[in-house]
């Protein structure tokens, strides 16, 4: 199989464009600048901790007030009441909120002597970041060693000659870095190609007024200790080795003519025990074989990435992934970079999650700020769930496993929440939070919203629904479903007409005219709440029919679900976003909430609710023709909405935008000019959306392939609902061989080539 690369040959120039590595639980971002290295660190529970105790005040008596609001129409004060007694004191409020920031835990730098850039890339088969550069350097043995691109890196050949020189005094200096999923420590080397070479070594982190710091120096380790004030506190500690000569002094080390260096690299943080966690992973002491430890790494991970696969028909193309982003933002096509696009987001959701105990943030676990972007937090209103889209189908279900432990240790306090916040029992989620299991809203304007749980309960059925695992069914997801369809038990309002009203309510993050200047409207019944209800309340019951418990639970839920308000369509013929047909603020709105039915629910489709999936359709149309869809992950979601909607031109125009209008030139998604997540890990999605959705229990090959795929291509041994495993191959649009390994013992139903087929 053909090593999927990102390699270039200009140097990095700021900090989204170098090249990620990482396991979930350690990350680091490799930015090979003219002159030197630097990779700045992460862990993924390095979170300032200032706020970590946090809790809500009662408000449950005020909701009264709010109702009575919304049931006389009066949206305006409903909104501002609902944000002033629901929603915290961050956001449009001008306070900052208490969601802790994520933190950047600092970064190793290497400055070779007289060193120039050459060549950098990224392998995304085993998650080991390569470099190559030209140095002056000391006793020459031999000539230099080819380019990094045939040991690892880019083009077959010679490295490119951006030095400009090459002469008997100048060598071949070469650095390879990686994040073990073996060992679970960073790994670094340097070694020269026959040649012998120096540099400056040390350890540095942004300016930080907040915190205390100390950093130490020996000649074989480095100790960088940090305190934050009234929050936690961290230690990053590297031993390193080399045959040159070693000179450690207080603000770093030189080496002087090595033919090796190599680094390794640990981070404790207080909230897992500093020493407890440094111990459980130690770092090599002694004798030790650092090709066997890169061999180790690259192995695991090969096998991990390698599960599954897609394979596309198309030309090679021998240039560096920038120069290739570039010609196709001046129209040309490159169905290899977007095929590496699609890879690469499996690529970041692995060294996001795999040996992690958290999911993957707004940034995933890379973040070199102290002040970054939205506290590169979680967002339970599309981003998080965004991001985890994709684990299942492509057999990566322990990355999803970091999504589902975070989402239960927020149950406790959630529990709490829920009681506080609105007086009724079950659970609920904050639309923004961070690592802690504090469920507290903490932005003013957005976080009125009840909803969150209730997304979050997708991805517990879609881990059930891919493996079939009963016991995870019985002992973890079925509570969390308990929990929060108790939740709406005692939310819901039932109104003179027999039906069950969300009541407050909004459609994350969007507002109709008429309630004031907050960014989201408060209403009743919003479509996506109705929709999320709906959902939950169907894997409460389906579960609890599976699992042959609590009757009268599942007698009570259903009689909800069956009077819950109905999926209305405007007058216009689109799918109506709140309870009543509204003037909108913003037509062209990022957000595609009421949409949640189309994708990734299948509430709406052609089989068994034709009339609300044309209504969806031509919201979506409406949205884009408005100028939706105009951040990183709106364009994802487009992608996936189109693929679900069998428009396999308009899916491939969304895709192929992420990549000439939404990426940096290392392929990181960006809202604005902000790296975000979520539109690399959405990418995913709709590729597989594209190529074997599945909606109303049947899984659809080749539903959305557009022209430009309909050559050649093959899927390999992704998954799909029911525990199976499914491999085909296509040609000329059709599905020409197929194999199905069954996992459960259920009827599959494949539709392909104009035929349902059941297995």
């Amino acid at each position: 199989m053909e090593r999927r690369l990102l390699w270039y040959q200009t140097p990095s120039g700021r900090w989204e464009d170098g090249l990620p590595i990482g396991n979930g639980r350690l990350a680091a971002m490799v930015v090979n600048e003219a002159d030197r290295d630097r990779i700045p660190m992460n862990h993924e529970w390095l979170w300032r901790g200032v706020s970590r105790d946090r809790d809500n005040v009662y408000a449950a008596d005020r909701l009264p007030e709010v109702r009575s609001c919304l049931e006389k129409g009066d949206f305006r004060t409903a909104t501002e009441l609902a944000n002033r007694y629901f929603a915290g004191k961050g956001g449009i409020s001008g306070v900052k909120g208490r969601v802790d920031p994520y933190q950047t835990a600092g970064e190793i730098v290497f400055v070779p002597e007289g060193g120039c850039f050459l060549e950098r890339s990224l392998d995304l088969d085993t998650a080991v970041a390569y470099c190559i550069r030209d140095v002056k350097c000391g006793d020459r043995e031999g000539t230099a060693g080819e380019s990094i691109g045939r040991e690892g890196g880019g083009r077959e050949g010679t490295a490119g000659e951006s030095c400009g020189r090459e002469d008997a005094g100048r060598g071949r200096l070469k650095c390879k870095a990686s994040v073990s999923c073996a060992d679970n420590f960073l790994m670094l080397r340097y070694w020269g190609e026959g040649i012998r070479f120096s540099g400056r070594l040390f350890y540095t982190r942004v300016e930080d007024g907040e915190s205390v710091t100390r950093v130490q120096y020996t000649e074989n380790r480095i100790c960088f200790a940090c305190a934050f004030e009234k929050g936690q506190s961290y230690r990053a500690e590297a031993v390193y080795a080399s045959d040159g000569h070693i000179f450690a002094d207080g603000d770093g080390i030189t080496i002087k003519d090595a033919g090796y260096l190599d680094l390794f690299l640990n981070i404790g943080v207080e909230h897992k025990g500093i020493e407890e966690e440094l111990m459980r992973y130690p770092l090599p002491a002694g004798e030790y074989d650092t090709e066997n430890l890169f061999g180790r790494q690259e192995e695991r991970f090969s096998g991990m990435m390698r599960r599954a696969s897609v394979e596309i028909s198309a030309p090679k193309v021998p240039l560096p992934a920038d120069e290739r982003i570039r010609r196709m933002r001046r129209g040309e096509k490159d169905n290899g970079l977007l095929l590496l696009y699609y890879h690469y987001g499996k690529y970041l959701l692995m060294c996001s999650s795999v040996c992690g105990e958290l999911p993957a943030n707004l940034q995933g676990k890379w973040n070199d700020l102290i002040l970054p972007p939205w506290d590169c937090d979680y967002h339970f209103d599309i981003n998080l769930e965004m991001n985890y889209w994709a684990a299942e189908q492509n057999d990566m279900g322990e990355c999803a496993e970091a999504l589902l432990q975070l989402c239960e240790r927020f149950v406790p306090h959630a529990r709490k929440a829920a009681r506080d916040l609105y007086g009724c029992r079950g659970i609920y989620f904050p639309l923004q939070t961070d690592c802690w299991g504090r469920s507290t809203p903490e932005a003013c304007g957005w976080a009125a919203w009840i909803g969150a749980a209730a997304w979050i309960a997708q991805h517990f059925w879609m881990h059930y629904r891919y493996s079939n695992d009963r016991e995870f069914l019985r002992e973890r997801a079925y509570p969390f479903f308990r929990e929060v369809a108790e939740f709406y038990e005692d939310y819901l309002v039932l109104d003179g007409k027999g039906e069950y009203q969300i009541l407050p309510s909004q459609s994350p993050e969007n507002r109709f005219v008429g309630t004031g200047d907050f960014p989201v409207s408060i209403g009743i019944s919003a479509a996506m709440d109705v929709q999320l209800c709906y959902d939950v309340l169907g894997y409460a019951i389906e579960s609890a029919q599976l699992l042959g418990i609590d009757p009268q639970r599942r007698e009570k839920w259903e009689e909800i679900r069956a009077h819950l308000p109905a999926f209305k369509i405007g007058s216009d013929g689109r799918l109506l976003e709140w309870d009543r047909e509204v003037e909108e603020a913003e037509p062209g709105h990022r957000h595609f909430s009421h949409l949640y039915g189309l994708y990734p629910s299948d509430i709406f489709n052609p089989e068994t609710r034709p009339a609300q999936y044309e209504a969806a359709r031509k919201s979506l149309e409406f949205r884009l023709g408005q100028g939706g869809g105009h951040t990183g992950w709106s364009r994802a979601w487009s992608a996936c909405l189109q693929a679900r909607c069998n428009n396999g031109e308009a899916f491939y125009e969304h895709f192929a935008a992420l990549v000439k209008d939404f990426a940096t030139d290392s392929l990181l998604d960006l809202c604005g000019d902000i790296f975000q997540i979520d539109g690399n890990l959405g990418a995913v999605a709709a590729v597989n959306e594209a190529l074997f959705g599945c909606w109303n229990g049947k899984v659809r090959l080749l539903q959305a392939l557009p022209e430009e795929w309909r050559a050649e291509g093959r899927v390999n041994n992704v998954k799909i609902m029911g525990g199976h495993t499914l491999s085909f191959a296509w040609k000329d649009g059709k599905v020409t061989d197929l194999s199905l390994r069954k996992g459960a013992e259920e009827p599959v139903v494949l539709v392909y080539n104009g035929e349902e087929h059941i297995y």
